[in-house]
């Protein structure tokens, strides 16, 4: 099993930026591909972010590419998703996860961890 826990979410203006960190516990000795998702007010939960065990892959979804980066340190067993240029409609719950293998997925069922996910509001 493995636990996540996310934090570094908040309030911030337009055009600013924030980063979310998912620290990991558990069973952190195997190879997990991490992502972000994003849940906003109405709406399904969408795929953000990805990136693999190695760190070597990412995947960025089209509607945040150029302004999100995710990252992550191993040592740590820590996640990162770096926001900047953040506009209103990111306004949502953020999710980390994590599956059991080392490569990317941008699809939901392919995660077999969740974090309680941190809310995050962009004020316009």
């Amino acid at each position: 099993q493995v636990q996540l826990v996310e934090s570094g979410g908040g309030l911030v203006q337009a055009g600013g930026s924030l980063r979310l960190s998912c620290e990991a516990s558990g069973r952190t000795s195997s190879r997990y591909a991490m992502g972000w998702f994003r849940q906003a007010p109405g709406k399904e939960r969408e795929f953000v972010a990805a990136i693999t065990w190695s760190g070597s892959t990412t995947s960025v979804a089209d509607s945040v590419k150029g302004r999100f980066t995710i990252s992550r340190v191993n040592a740590k067993n820590t996640v990162y998703l770096q926001m900047s240029s953040l506009k209103a409609e990111d306004t949502a719950v953020y999710y980390c996860a994590a599956r059991r293998l080392a490569t990317v997925a941008v699809t939901q069922s392919r995660y077999d961890y969740w974090g309680q996910g941190t809310q995050v509001t962009v004020s316009s």
